[in-house]
């Protein structure tokens, strides 16, 4: 038993008293706190006792939240380290393969031989100085591609689209030098093959259709409306590959719809004959071949040549594939 104040008259009373002796006030009794009663800020509510089931889902819960704010943290340091965080690599699956055997499968044999490389007498008209001298080149035989890259065989191959122009069957456009060599070491790897850009020296010679040739001044006539998308055909765009007629050899668009990238860097010629020349040494500007579907006639001519920087990309360029036995 304890003694409390009377609220009314201050009169000390036992805690049991139903009211005060002194003053009959009654005295009110305080139940006892429940068990499971919480004051929390003020605010008062009933706990109850957490089950096992409710237990064991707190404990679920709380191991996933640790995870993902474990993951997180690590992502975190990954990009702050300047890592990148790719997806994890998947095997080529049965799309690739049958892309890859569709690359093999347009691969045109082309016979080795001599030519006259540069600004012959049917390309002298709108020549630049950089297809002289004309000078003699013999090229062993090789295979090269008969349509340029398409967009469904980069994508099977990179696992994505860079083109302006979409569209599966028109030639991949956008890609620079670099890219090129990316796809090609992919490809390689995918097919076991040992596929490359083709040499100037080499482009050239089946641009003009190689031992069949007619001595054409574009890839496969003289009229270049029937061989090439340039800048009065193409409606300012590429177009599918094959669309057009072919050279000797059945190559297509060697002359317009994409310039296409070449192995070598890109220099002065010299006037010595020369057996397989791959280029200078070393350069700034990488080859470019064929005129786009942008350009005007001179630019599609099979001699004509130019030059970009290796990570240059543009709607405009394009590559063709050669493939070593």
């Amino acid at each position: 038993m304890a003694l409390i104040q009377c609220p009314e008259c201050g009169h000390m009373i036992s805690d049991r008293a139903a009211k005060c002796p002194k003053c009959g006030c009654p005295v009110k009794q305080e139940t006892a706190p429940s068990p499971n009663r919480v004051v929390s800020n003020g605010d008062v509510y009933d706990s109850h006792p957490k089950t096992a089931s409710h237990k064991w889902l707190y404990i679920v819960v709380g191991v996933l939240i640790a995870a993902l704010v474990g993951g997180g943290i690590i992502a975190y340091n990954k990009l702050s380290n300047n890592e990148e965080v790719h997806p994890a690599s998947t095997t080529p699956d049965s799309t690739s393969n049958v892309v890859v055997q569709g690359i093999l499968d347009s691969m045109v044999d082309v016979e080795g031989g001599t030519f006259l490389m540069g600004a012959t007498s049917e390309q002298s008209d709108g020549a630049n100085e950089d297809e002289y001298p004309v000078h003699t080149v013999s090229v062993s035989s090789f295979s090269i591609a008969s349509h340029e890259v398409t967009q469904d065989e980069w994508e099977a191959v990179m696992g994505y689209n860079p083109s302006m122009f979409k569209g599966n069957r028109r030639p991949v456009d956008y890609v620079n030098w670099r890219d090129c060599q990316e796809f090609i070491d992919k490809l390689n790897a995918l097919s076991g093959k040992h596929f490359r850009l083709p040499t100037e020296a080499e482009w050239e010679f089946a641009a003009r259709g190689g031992n069949r040739s007619r001595g054409y001044t574009y890839s496969g006539s003289n009229n270049i409306n029937s061989v090439a998308w340039y800048g009065s055909t193409s409606d300012s765009r590429t177009h599918e590959v094959n669309s057009k007629s072919p050279n000797e050899l059945g190559l297509y668009d060697m002359t317009g719809n994409l310039w296409e990238w070449c192995a070598d860097w890109y220099g002065n010629y010299g006037s010595n004959d020369q057996t397989n020349p791959t280029g200078p040494n070393t350069g700034s500007t990488r080859a470019i071949r064929g005129g786009g579907w942008n350009g005007g006639k001179s630019n599609c001519r099979v001699s004509n040549r130019d030059g970009r920087e290796p990570d240059y990309r543009s709607d405009r360029l394009g590559l063709r594939l050669v493939v070593d036995d």
